[in-house]
């Protein structure tokens, strides 16, 4: 790894950290990054996970004061997003590479389109607050688990569908929804990150990297980032998503 290649990672990471922790969809930046760096895609997605694992704890810490009240359901939901992330950390490991190659382009494609709708999508969520139930029931944890499982194979948006789940079931404002979203995503993130540590090939050096740029991402992000233009961010993760695409369909 040449030292500009050290620094895109690093940048990378402290990108993906900010988005996270503000819209969700930070692996966009430094999953593509890796790729497009020599880094084998699995080897990439396992590395980027327990790289991000930091950034989502200093974002899930920066929104301390939107979390009051709801440890209770975060336990709850917890279970179903821990269960999720280790079935999808399993197909990861377990299904051929050849299906990663398939399958992320579609994911990719999918977490963009989620990224560029979820004003619409908010707004939607802020009609139909009163009919929502005040405690999610088992539709909603059916669906975090669901988000767990998608978080733990590959992650790209995540947040973008916890938000939308959360917003959906839960009577609470938006800043609440995102706080407790950052919670459920570090939650699939460690999980996996745990599952990959012990049995999956890492590249370490880019662990690292990602890991120092996230951290320091992510606590920016719950500081600054709800005062960055969203269509500007949302136009980034979304050319570099395209990006992507290219690299994993054309090599």
């Amino acid at each position: 790894m040449t030292p500009w290649d050290a620094a895109a990672i690093l940048a990378a990471g402290v990108g993906a950290g900010a988005i996270n922790t503000v819209v969700g969809s930070g692996s966009l930046i430094t999953f593509p990054t890796m790729v497009a760096l020599g880094v084998p895609p699995v080897v990439a997605n396992v590395s980027n996970t327990i790289g991000l694992v930091p950034g989502s704890l200093t974002g899930a810490l920066g929104y301390r004061a939107e979390l009051k009240g709801q440890r209770a359901r975060l336990v709850r939901l917890g279970a179903g997003s821990v269960t999720g992330a280790l079935t999808g950390g399993v197909l990861l490991l377990f299904l051929p590479a050849a299906t990663f190659n398939v399958v992320v382009p579609i994911l990719i494609a999918l977490a963009c389109v989620l990224v560029v709708i979820q004003p619409r999508l908010n707004r939607w969520l802020s009609a139909r607050r009163e009919d929502t139930h005040p405690h999610g029931g088992p539709w909603l944890w059916a669906g975090v688990l669901a988000a767990g499982v998608y978080g733990g194979y590959f992650g790209a948006a995540q947040g973008v569908l916890l938000i939308g789940l959360l917003g959906s079931f839960l009577d609470e404002d938006l800043q609440r929804v995102n706080a407790a979203k950052n919670v459920l995503s570090l939650l699939v993130n460690a999980t996996a990150a745990v599952l990959f540590t012990l049995v999956a090939e890492v590249d370490w050096p880019a662990v690292a990297l990602v890991a120092v740029g996230a951290a320091t991402g992510g606590f920016l992000g719950a500081k600054v980032g709800r005062r960055l233009p969203a269509p500007v961010l949302r136009g980034v993760i979304v050319c570099v998503g395209v990006v992507a695409i290219v690299k994993l369909v054309y090599g």
